[in-house]
């Protein structure tokens, strides 16, 4: 293991990933510190406020965590195209009286200034961020702060970029990934390279301390990354059904449902490309949803709100990465362990 995670005790190296919306839940970051891993709070679609509440609640379990920022990095969505979408999907918000904001597209910033300040006045050990590569005075204040910045990457030519940025390491996500790839042009095709072959073509670029990720799902998904060049793991998806995970349980329900046969990369949900289970909204939106964040997403949030409170998962967004059929039902010390078990 790299001293990046050494200097913070960090003994397992399968890290746990943040997960916006409610999955990644304080207590499993601090259940993924007390198995001698680390896991990192979502800043996405959370108020600064929020946020802060949610690092005073793991900082007074006494453990390292790091926390993970959406970096404002906007795709543009043309009016038309968005209202045309809202138009196509209302029919399915209409099943829970729900009215769609087919007006203007809302384009914010996910609260980013204030969440900053928040980790310049109250600095965590680590702080990751994705979308984008923030300006490179917000790293310098973060580093001098005390906190380590790493950037999520996908390609070798990203991690040049987050090298030449000033960050002191990178987190490798190959598209197999669920949920938002992390990738600078969301308008381009994800390619499907397997992550050991990433991670390795990331490592003949850059000397940085690497953390893999996308697809693990067994000992030996872990073992190949590390040994293509990576310092450490990090999952997401099997931590989804573990006792300390935050998932809705019609979200955990569907992991093993014989239903859903497969991921999908998509921007149905949020205009942004992001894999998850094949479900309806998937199957009859995907084609036509254009490319637009956050627009899209806060168009259909107020329907996946709806949808998750009546269990309905022909509506929600299901995210998973490939290996989402080895998400077992334990603790998620359990599961970091497993994982971790052939190294």
């Amino acid at each position: 293991m790299s001293r990046l995670l050494d200097d913070l005790g960090v003994s397992l190296p399968v890290l746990a990933a943040p997960m916006a919306g409610g999955a990644g839940a304080p207590a499993l970051v601090t259940a993924a510190a007390r198995a001698g891993s680390m896991g990192f709070l979502a800043a996405g679609y959370k108020t600064a406020q929020a946020l802060a509440e949610q690092m005073d609640t793991v900082r007074t379990e006494g453990v390292p965590f790091g926390v993970n920022l959406f970096v404002p990095a906007p795709v543009p969505v043309a009016p038309a195209e968005y209202r045309r979408y809202a138009r196509v999907i209302q029919p399915e918000a209409d099943r829970y009286d729900v009215r769609l904001n087919a007006l203007e597209p809302v384009e914010d910033d996910d609260d980013w200034v204030n969440k900053v300040d928040l980790l310049l006045a109250s600095a965590v050990p680590l702080v990751s961020f994705t979308f984008g590569i923030p300006d490179r005075s917000v790293i310098t204040a973060l580093r001098r702060a005390g906190t380590t910045v790493l950037q999520n990457v996908t390609s070798a030519d990203e991690a040049r970029r987050a090298t030449e940025a000033g960050v002191d390491g990178l987190v490798v996500q190959a598209s197999a990934a669920g949920g938002h790839s992390a990738t600078l042009s969301p308008e381009r095709p994800l390619a499907p390279v397997p992550l050991p072959d990433l991670v390795a073509d990331v490592r003949r670029s850059t000397a940085l301390p690497i953390i893999g990720g996308g697809g693990i799902a067994t000992p030996s998904d872990v073992t190949a990354t590390l040994r293509a060049g990576g310092d450490a793991a990090v999952v997401g998806t099997l931590l989804l059904r573990t006792d300390e995970s935050g998932a809705a349980a019609a979200y955990q329900d569907a992991l093993v449902d014989p239903a859903f046969a497969e991921t999908v990369l998509t921007r149905a949900f949020t205009g942004r490309p992001a894999r998850g289970l094949r479900n309806h909204f998937i199957e009859r939106y995907g084609a036509v949803a254009p490319a637009g964040y956050p627009a899209v997403h806060h168009l259909t949030a107020p329907l996946r709100k709806a949808a998750t409170a009546a269990g309905d998962t022909r509506h929600i967004h299901l995210w998973a990465g490939t290996g989402y059929r080895e998400a077992r039902a334990e603790s998620a010390a359990r599961t970091l362990r497993r994982l971790a078990s052939q190294l």
